[in-house]
């Protein structure tokens, strides 16, 4: 086990990284938090502000992508499963979603528009790439990430 140990100092896993992982769950759970109000917070909580201003950036660009498609923001109840989990999706990009729906950006959508399905398919996405970045923010304040 000494053995071990040592092996690991000498490749560069010192005392002061395992350390910081021992203190991260209120960090990478505050990363989180901040990651799923709005898109690239967590980040900008580690100190990450480059990535967090890239990932804001490309998912708020994609979110209104689909609301100029004419996305539909409504949420669906349990009799239609997959609707719902869709709808999950979409919520998962936080604050901008609600602030969309209050201000009544497409809440109904447009389904006759050519553009209709593409604009559901963006906010969707939005909030799924937006789970990504929430994981890669905890994978940061875990010490998993340089």
């Amino acid at each position: 086990m000494c053995a071990l140990g040592a092996a690991r100092e000498e490749d560069g896993l010192s005392a002061s990284r395992t350390a910081t992982r021992e203190q991260a769950p209120a960090r990478y759970v505050s990363a989180a938090v901040l990651g799923l109000l709005l898109p690239g917070l967590g980040h900008f909580y580690l100190r990450r502000r480059v990535k967090g201003f890239i990932f804001l950036g490309c998912l708020m660009a994609l979110f209104g992508l689909g609301l100029a498609m004419g996305s539909r923001l409504d949420l669906y109840g349990l009799d239609d499963v997959l609707a719902l989990v869709f709808s999950v999706f979409q919520v998962a990009l936080g604050l901008p979603y609600f602030g969309a729906r209050y201000l009544g950006y497409h809440t109904e959508g447009i389904p006759t528009a050519v553009t209709y399905e593409y604009g559901n398919t963006f906010t969707a996405v939005a909030g799924l790439l937006n789970i990504l970045v929430i994981l890669d923010a905890m994978d940061t304040a875990r010490g998993y990430k340089p």
